[in-house]
């Protein structure tokens, strides 16, 4: 290797694996390496590269430069090869030193969490630690560079766990240079030598010296002997071999010892300050040199002798020194930093070795001078093993070094075992907090509030990198409290309440409650008891609080109907009729459009004639529709007379709509959104007959159970009924007794009740009919009253029945939920539900048909019907409809209103009766 090759420092990495050819002069001759790591400051020339500057006495590394110069943070290590010296250079480069600090710092994204900051830099710090460990294991000689006068203590802790990782990754080594052409002994202990360590201070410039040497205070005719720098480095020595010596990094043992400092040697020097008078420096500076140009009368030579005789004058120097022949002043001459280094590295070169043992019985430890071939393979094992890690054969060894690194965490790690002894004081403290005031059963609402009360009280105690880590742990623990038998059922009823059971399975059908299973199995229980009537209104029983919708429509009413209900005549409502042993829900539909809803409707209308049942009279030649509040069909669907096929016919219904699916059936409730051709297992609707129209008599009301008092008492509907003679047919009037019912001014109408005339042309024409209609509200203790209004309620103080006509219940939207007028002692309002519909239809040629609709809610709350429409109730009859106790679609519950909720949301559509004249059949 010529010295043109080695003009610049080059990368360890590289220069390992370039083929070198040396010197015939020097290729037998051993080489000392040194190495150089340390910290350095923010100042203007980094302090390790001109130390190499000043001991290789060439321009070497670039004083100026910044962290635009496209570098890495990672740690890495340069190396110059100084072949006239056989010296090898290593300075190690990392986060330590401010340009990689800065460029670390400019990595690091800006959005970083705590937690991965830190990981960022202990990724830093564990690669620095193996950058060392490499430089301890080929160097011989180790500059600790500090950019101040004061040791760092840290350095105690950071030896240890680098001795501790050496320990650990010593069988790895051994098996990666085995095979290396160097003794045995390194390849047992994984180095060439014991390496010793000297530690290089720079003095700041708060440390002073007097022009005359002595210090302020002193006796100025009695010099010190020293002068205070070189007392500082003895001072520093003393305090340096103390620490390690009491933190048993330096034992007696140099063998056994991650490095070695001299007993009878300095291994401190201290850079002087540089001086702030520049003209007096360099005078002082040209002065040396003309001494020593004047001193000096030896010829310069070149290779090897060169060497030999700059050992030479070195020790000629020493010896000078130490014979006492003081110099101006009286103080001995401080030696160069160049001096101070080669005392030590000629202790290599000359293969004495170091011995530093101490005790009454020293040790030898082992020492090898090798060339430079055999030093490049032991270091390009050693490379690849440590800092690589990319070479397939050493793959294994290097990923079983990367392992041991865990060993690093209990030294150098500080802040994080702090973090983790906080942060495990503070979980039981957070686990108190989700534990206070706890029922034995909760939901998750609790469970969530409950956690965030543990976080705050975490988050109040909890510090450092391991916060984030242990409040995951909080989570769990209590997650994992919860799960473990405190966890409340959280399915909720119809009517808005949770299960009160923990955790539980529902039985399957045939399959008996078992408390004992883990989990139970169980029926939903919310503790919520009510009172309701049948479906005819006749007997009342308690109930559970329902959580599905076939027990709150269907199951209840069954099992009173066995007891009250069940033998009256009734109106049946379709329902689903399987073809096949394993029908199959209907998967969700969307909300149909209203364009759709128009359609249906219309097509609804057109199949109810052939539909209605025996109750229903024969059809008419002329229907008068009277619609309480709506526009009717008037008579475009049945015309006159026996023309019904002219006319014009609206689009014909598609076939699902006229036949039910036998194979998939509606899962909950029919509505508006549901599609055509689908209908339930069961009818949530029930229509009853109470009997004739005499069973109901005006003057005591309805004689049922539950009702207060005087609210018993059906609305009174006055219909008009028309005898027509043939010039009046095709006339239509209203039949509700309202202001269109008056004759016209100076119109005299005759057949009026109470009317004189004969019979003949002057007959009876017009005749009044009386219907009665009952709203009946329920509430959950079995109250029961009829309202008269969306605001009022029936009341009925004396002989005589209700007096407000039934006509402002027909024609307004009346409410599903209204305030009870009993309210309980609590703040919580207590409401009464829309329980049953009572119609009297009297012994009258009248068709009285029913179409109840319910919105329970806000749109897009769907509009519930039965699964018939446009019922007609046959005459001289008390019918009962029994309104849905809760409502439900495919996609949940439509839940009751909660406090302070209006109740205009949920309402009865109007129009949920109409009457119409049915004309006897022809004779």
């Amino acid at each position: 290797m010529r010295e043109a090759n080695m003009a610049e420092p080059v990368s360890i990495g590289a220069l390992l694996q370039s083929e070198i050819v040396e010197d015939a002069l020097y290729r037998e001759e051993g080489l000392c390496v040194v190495g150089i790591f340390g910290k350095s400051n923010m100042q203007a020339g980094p302090l390790k590269e001109s130390l190499v500057n000043t001991l290789a006495d060439k321009h070497l590394f670039a004083l100026f430069g910044g962290p635009e110069d496209g570098g890495t943070a990672d740690s890495h290590i340069q190396a110059f090869y100084n072949q006239e010296d056989r010296v090898l250079y290593l300075l190690l480069s990392s986060v330590c030193d401010s340009r990689q600090l800065l460029r670390a710092c400019q990595t690091l994204s800006a959005g970083a969490g705590h937690s991965d900051a830190h990981d960022f830099w202990k990724g830093l710090e564990m690669q620095h630690c193996l950058h060392l460990l490499y430089m301890f294991s080929v160097c011989h000689v180790l500059l600790l560079v500090h950019p101040n006068q004061t040791f760092d203590v840290t350095y105690d802790r950071f030896f240890r766990a680098l001795d501790a990782l050496r320990q650990k990754v010593l069988p790895m080594i051994r098996a990666a240079i085995k095979d290396c052409p160097v003794s045995k002994e390194w390849k047992v202990n994984c180095r060439p030598c014991p390496p010793r360590l000297l530690f290089v201070f720079q003095m700041n410039g708060t440390l002073k010296v007097s022009a005359n040497g002595s210090e302020s205070g002193g006796n100025p005719d009695k010099p010190k002997k020293h002068s205070p720098r070189r007392r500082l480095q003895h001072a520093l020595e003393d305090q340096i071999y103390r620490i390690f010596r009491k933190s048993r990094v330096l034992t007696n043992q140099s063998s056994n010892c991650l490095f070695t400092v001299p007993a009878n040697q300095a291994f401190v020097y201290v850079i002087p300050a540089t001086d702030e008078d520049p003209v007096g420096t360099l005078l002082a500076q040209l002065r040396s040199n003309c001494i020593l140009c004047e001193q000096d009368t030896t010829t310069v030579v070149r290779g090897p002798r060169r060497y030999q005789q700059m050992r030479r004058s070195a020790r000629q120097a020493s010896c000078s020194t130490d014979s006492g022949i003081p110099p101006l002043g009286g103080q001995l001459v401080d030696c160069s930093l160049k001096e101070f280094l080669w005392q030590h590295v000629e202790l290599v070169l000359t293969k004495k070795g170091f011995d530093d043992s101490v005790g009454r019985n020293p040790q030898p430890s082992h020492f090898e001078l090798p060339t430079y071939s055999k030093w490049v393979q032991v270091a390009s094992r050693l490379h690849h093993v440590l800092i690589t890690t990319t070479d397939e054969e050493m793959a294994e060894l290097a990923t079983k070094v990367q392992s041991q690194l865990k060993v690093l965490e209990g030294f150098l790690e500080a802040d994080t075992k702090f973090s983790e002894n906080r942060c495990q004081k503070a979980l039981p403290l957070a686990h108190s907090a989700y534990q206070s005031n706890l029922p034995h059963n909760y939901t998750t609402t609790v469970h969530k509030n409950q956690l965030a009360q543990a976080l705050r009280v975490y988050s109040q105690h909890a510090r450092g990198v391991a916060f984030q880590r242990y409040a995951l742990q909080l989570h769990e623990d209590c997650y994992k409290f919860w799960s473990n038998g405190h966890q409340l059922c959280e399915e909720r009823s119809l009517t808005d309440q949770h299960c009160v059971h923990k955790f539980h399975l529902l039985p399957q059908p045939g399959e008996k409650p078992d408390m004992d299973r883990n989990p139970p199995i169980l029926n939903h229980n919310s503790r919520g008891r009510s009172t309701s009537s049948c479906n005819c209104g006749r007997k009342q029983a308690p109930r559970e609080d329902p959580f599905d919708v076939q027990g709150a429509n269907y199951d209840f009413f069954q099992i009173l109907e066995e007891k009250c209900c069940g033998k009256l005549e009734r109106i049946e409502f379709p329902v689903f009729q399987p073809s096949t042993p394993d029908p199959a829900p209907a998967p969700n539909q969307p909300q149909q459009l209203p364009s759709e809803a128009s359609e249906s409707g219309e097509a609804e209308k057109l199949k109810e004639p052939s539909t209605t049942q025996s109750h229903t009279p024969a059809d008419t030649s002329l229907s008068l529709a009277l619609s309480l509040g709506q526009s009717t069909d008037s008579l475009g669907t049945f015309g006159e007379g026996d023309g019904t096929e002219t006319q014009v016919q609206p689009k014909r219904p598609s076939l699902v709509d006229r036949q039910p699916s036998t194979v998939e059936y509606l899962p909950g409730m029919l509505h508006s959104g549901c599609s055509k051709g689908l209908l339930p297992k069961f009818s949530s609707w029930s229509l009853v007959k109470l009997g004739t129209a005499k069973s109901y008599n005006c003057h005591t009301g309805l004689e049922q159970p539950g009702f207060l008092p005087g609210s018993s008492f059906l609305l009174p509907w006055d219909l008009v009924i028309r005898s027509r003679s043939e010039e009046d047919t095709g006339l239509t009037e209203p039949l509700d007794g309202g202001s269109s019912s008056w004759p016209a001014p100076n119109k005299t109408l005759v057949g009026k009740r109470g009317s004189t005339g004969g019979l003949g042309r002057s007959r009876r024409r017009d005749d009044m009919a009386r219907a009665f209609v009952g709203f009946e509200y329920e509430d959950s203790r079995g109250r029961r009253f009829i309202s008269s209004g969306p605001d009022k309620i029936v009341k009925v103080l004396g002989p005589g029945g209700a007096k407000d006509p039934a006509t402002r219940v027909l024609n307004t939207d009346m409410p599903l939920y209204i305030p009870s007028p009993s309210q309980g002692r609590g703040l919580k309002p207590h409401y009464a539900q829309l329980a049953r519909l009572f119609i009297v239809v009297p012994d009258a040629p009248l068709e009285v048909t029913l179409n109840p609709q319910v919105q329970p809610g806000l749109p897009p709350c769907p509009v519930f019907h039965p699964e018939k429409t446009e019922i007609v109730l046959p005459s001289d009859s008390l019918w009962v409809l029994r309104f849905p106790y809760s409502y439900a679609t495919d996609h949940g519950p439509c839940y009751p209103p909660k406090e302070n909720q209006p109740l205009n949301n949920y309402k009865v559509l109007r129009g949920i009766l109409k009457a119409t004249t049915a004309n006897p059949p022809p004779q």
